[in-house]
C-alpha cells in the first residue's frame, strides 16, 4: 500500500501544481485585456506593472486557491476511477478509510504551505498589489477619512471631521481626556497637522479646557505646536492594511484597533480569521471531491468536473458574501469564516457516508 499512497501523493500534488501554473497565467492575461487602457492612461512604469503581477501572481492563488485544489482532486481521481485503479485498490481488501490516507497526506503539505504563505508571504504581496491598485486603478479612496473617532489610549479619544492624508492634517480636531468617568480636560482646534520638520502637531486656533473639581479654567492661542499619543496616519489607516501583516503585525494590530475603538475591526478580525480557515478548508474540500469522483459516472469525467467547478464557485460564493455581511453589519467574524467550512464539512460528512456504500 506505500507504493499506492506514495502514487496517490504525486498524483494529487502534481496536479494542484499543474492546475495553479496553468489558470495563473490565463488569470494574468484576462487581467492585463481588462486594465490596459488604465496602464496606458496613467502611464504607468513597466517595472511597477512587472512588479504588480509578481504580487497579483500570489493574491490570485490565495484567492482561487480552494477551487484549484477541488478541481486537481476531482480530476485525478476521476481519472483514477475510469482507469478502474480506484476498483481494485478497493477490491484488494483496503477499506475506504485507509484509501483516503494519501489523499489527506497530500492535503496535510499543501495546508502547511498555505498556511505559512498565508502568514508571511501573501501579506506582503497583498501590500504591493493594493498599493498598485489604489494608486492606478481604483478611484474611490482607501481610507475612510470622514468624522474619525478612536480612542487612543485608556484615558483619551479624539475626533476629527476630515483628515487629509496627503497634506497630513486634519479639520475640527478634539481631544477628551478622562480620569475614569470624569473628563478632566477637552482640547479643540480649527486645524491639526504634522509637521515632519519638528516631528510635532500643530494645533490651529488651539483652546483647552480644564476641569477641577466645580472650577473650569480656560486656555486659548492662534497656534500651538506639541505631541500626542498618536500618530497622524492613525487617523485613518487604509482599510486593507490588516491584509497586508504579517501573523504576528495582525495581532498587534487587532490589540491596538480594539483599543482604538476602530469601526472597522471585523473586519480585521475576519482576515485573522480567514488565515487559519483557508489552510483547514484544504482536507474538507479533498474529502469532498475524493467521495464524489472515486467511482465511474454515467457522463465520465465532465460530470465530476462540472460538480466541481459549481461546488468550488459556490464555496467562495459563500465565503463572499459572509465576508460582506462583516463589513456591513454587526455579523460575528468568526462564523463568517468558519460556517462555510461547516457547511461543506456537513457536506463532506454525508457524501463519505454515500461513497462508503
Amino acid at each position: 500500500m506505500k507504493l499506492i499512497d506514495f502514487y496517490i501523493i504525486k498524483r494529487y500534488i502534481g496536479t494542484f501544481l499543474v492546475m495553479i501554473l496553468l489558470f495563473i497565467p490565463i488569470g494574468i492575461m484576462v487581467d492585463v485585456a481588462e486594465k490596459i487602457d488604465k496602464f496606458k492612461e496613467k502611464e504607468v512604469p513597466l517595472a511597477s506593472i512587472m512588479d504588480y503581477y509578481i504580487d497579483f501572481t500570489w493574491y490570485f492563488a490565495n484567492l482561487l486557491f480552494p477551487i484549484f485544489l477541488f478541481l486537481s482532486v476531482i480530476w485525478f481521481t476521476s481519472k483514477l476511477a475510469n482507469n478502474t485503479e480506484v476498483i481494485a485498490i478497493l477490491s484488494s481488501g483496503i477499506s475506504f478509510f485507509r484509501y483516503l490516507k494519501p489523499f489527506l497526506l497530500a492535503a496535510s503539505f499543501i495546508a502547511v504551505f498555505a498556511f505559512f504563505a498565508g502568514m508571511y508571504i501573501v501579506p506582503k504581496s497583498n501590500l504591493g498589489f493594493n498599493d498598485f491598485r489604489y494608486k492606478y486603478l481604483v478611484k474611490k479612496e482607501a481610507r475612510n477619512t470622514d468624522q474619525v473617532y478612536m480612542q487612543i489610549n485608556d484615558n483619551e479619544f479624539i475626533y476629527v471631521n476630515n483628515y487629509d492624508p496627503v497634506r497630513k492634517r486634519a479639520t475640527n480636531f478634539t481631544l477628551e481626556h478622562f480620569d475614569g468617568n470624569r473628563m478632566e480636560f477637552k482640547i479643540h482646534a480649527d486645524r491639526i497637522r504634522w509637521i515632519d520638520r519638528d516631528s510635532a502637531f500643530r494645533l490651529s486656533n488651539y483652546s483647552k479646557r480644564i476641569f477641577e473639581g466645580d472650577d473650569e479654567r480656560y486656555e486659548k492661542i492662534s497656534r500651538k505646536d506639541t505631541l500626542f499619543d498618536f500618530e497622524i496616519n492613525d487617523l485613518a489607516p487604509v482599510n486593507y492594511i490588516a491584509e497586508t501583516l504579517t501573523y504576528d503585525e495582525l495581532n498587534q494590530f487587532i490589540e491596538d484597533e480594539k483599543e482604538r475603538g476602530s469601526n472597522l475591526i471585523n473586519n480585521h478580525l475576519l482576515v485573522r480569521h480567514k488565515r487559519w480557515s483557508i489552510p483547514v478548508s484544504a482536507f474538507i474540500l479533498t474529502l469532498i471531491a475524493v467521495a464524489v469522483a472515486s467511482f465511474k459516472r454515467r457522463g465520465g469525467m465532465g460530470v465530476n468536473l462540472a460538480f466541481g467547478i459549481s461546488l468550488g464557485f459556490l464555496f467562495i460564493f459563500f465565503d463572499k458574501i459572509f465576508g460582506v455581511l462583516v463589513s456591513k453589519s454587526t455579523f460575528p467574524p468568526f462564523l463568517a469564516a468558519w460556517l462555510p467550512l461547516a457547511i461543506f464539512g456537513i457536506l463532506a460528512f454525508f457524501l463519505l457516508r454515500h461513497a462508503r456504500r
